[in-house]
């Protein structure tokens, strides 16, 4: 079991909704599953549908570019929707007609100018494989949402890259040990 701290991921695509009661909501899938992202070259990663069974959406924040600064919407006070569907986590953020931020972002959605979203999460379980052709798959299975952010550049953060190229020599390593460890367990048998 692992747990990576302030991960963040994009996945999704962005709609706007204007609703019948003038309310401007900003829709759309913040985690998709089952879809294999490739990191980097030789390394991929997946979310599970089973990391969202036990997950706990009663206070989420909708952020912009993942700043804190920046709230659209929450859980708790009911301006964010969240739920789990077989395709992955839909949302609706309700837009603050006050907020003028909130409200240009809103526009630059709508025209398309902003269209992907990303969510941060620690990671409670995964399971990785290596590959036969060499590279690596995180399959994410158990993680503790934080918040969901509507992102002008949609990337998967260098740290991830590099705290997964830190896994794989850890995992290299304890297979090293396990050879190693077997190998003096056949040395004893022959004696």
């Amino acid at each position: 079991m692992r747990n990576l701290t302030n991960q963040f991921r994009s996945i999704g695509q962005l709609n706007t909704r204007d609703e019948a009661s003038d309310e401007m909501k900003i829709t759309g899938y913040f985690v998709v599953f089952n879809s294999e992202t490739e990191l980097c070259e030789g390394m991929y990663e997946e979310v599970s549908d089973e990391a969202f069974k036990e997950i706990d959406l009663s206070d989420i924040r909708a952020l912009a570019d993942h700043d804190s600064a920046k709230v659209l919407g929450r859980t708790k006070s009911s301006t964010l929707s969240l739920s789990v569907d077989n395709k992955g986590l839909y949302g609706e953020i309700t837009i603050n007609p006050n907020d003028s931020d909130a409200v240009n972002l809103y526009e630059r959605v709508k025209r398309g100018d902003i269209d992907q979203c990303s969510f941060g999460f620690d990671i409670l379980d995964e399971r990785m494989e290596r590959r036969e052709d060499g590279s690596t798959k995180w399959t994410i299975t158990e993680i503790k949402l934080f918040e969901v952010s509507v992102v002008t550049f949609p990337a998967y953060a260098d740290t991830a890259v590099q705290a997964r190229s830190n896994e794989i020599k850890q995992f290299e390593q304890r297979q090293l040990e396990t050879r190693k460890q077997n190998l003096k367990e056949k040395m004893k048998t022959w004696h």
